[in-house]
């Protein structure tokens, strides 16, 4: 006799309500975009559209800015989720809360924020322009708003492995004679860069989307600041919805690709996790 399944109740109801769901508010939607490209624009003029040289531009600095941003907080991130987990300071609760920050806080309050900030008359600007660092209007307000918004998916990530993490190991290192870089790099770090890695991407992805903080502090340069988002309103303020479609297509198989690979990556880092 063949082996009984066991369900939770009400699998089908549930499950059927989880499909329908998800195909009204994510697949429907994305594929009558890709439909509605493929029946309005040829073969040759959706390469045309999506290779032409202010959308390379503008692929070149999104994608660009997300991985500096993410490499960023990579590291910082690691950092601060190991102050948050290994140690203990006065005010330790309110930092732990500020890392949410950037979830809470609109993304266009926070690029008219960084944007007064980093500007040449700005609290920070009026320090950093006269060494000749402009932090508004410029690629590098590209990277420091995608570094804000990106930083709470490495910290997050990352805590719960840190917080699993045996100190025994640690300690038992530490008896049998190695020192704290030796620990480091034969115990903590083969532990922790699947994590690392896996919210990089994380905050790579989240980069790559962004819009609201990015377009008060880049300045909105064609060729020079202007983020792939953007160019997308743009074409649509045109009324060039064929160009518009076309990068958003571009947009969307690149998110889709990201998609897949955090999942891999995922199921990868889970191997290395400690068991509960």
């Amino acid at each position: 006799m063949a082996a009984k399944r066991f369900r939770l109740p009400g699998f089908g109801l549930t499950m059927g309500y989880t499909l329908c769901y998800l195909s009204a508010v994510v697949l429907i939607p994305m594929a009558a975009l890709v439909l509605r490209v493929l029946e309005q624009v040829s073969w040759w003029d959706f390469w045309r559209l999506a290779t032409a040289e202010r959308a390379l531009a503008a692929y070149k600095l999104s994608f660009g800015a997300a991985a500096v941003a993410a490499l960023i907080n990579a590291l910082f991130g690691t950092l601060l989720a190991w102050v948050l987990v290994r140690y203990r300071f006065p005010g330790k609760r309110l930092m732990d809360a500020l890392v949410d920050f950037p979830f809470a806080l609109p993304t266009a309050v926070a690029g008219l924020t960084l944007a007064n900030l980093f500007a040449a008359e700005g609290w920070l600007g009026r320090f950093l322009v006269p060494l000749g660092i402009q932090g508004a209007y410029t690629p590098l307000g590209v990277v420091i708003a995608l570094t804000f918004v990106g930083m709470p998916f490495v910290v997050r990530t990352l805590q719960p492995v840190l917080e699993s993490m045996e100190r025994d190991v640690e300690e038992a290192a530490a008896t049998l004679g190695a020192g704290r870089f030796r620990t480091f790099c034969c115990i903590l770090a083969p532990t922790l860069l699947p994590t690392v890695l896996m919210g990089f991407a994380q905050a790579f992805a989240r980069a790559v989307g962004e819009y609201g903080s990015v377009i008060f502090i880049a300045g909105n340069k064609p060729f020079e600041s202007e983020i792939a988002p953007l160019l997308v309103v743009m074409r649509l303020e045109e009324y060039d919805y064929a160009g518009a479609m076309t990068l958003a297509v571009v947009l969307l198989v690149f998110s889709f690709v990201l998609l897949i690979s955090i999942h891999l990556l995922s199921r990868w880092a889970s191997h290395f996790q400690p068991a509960a």
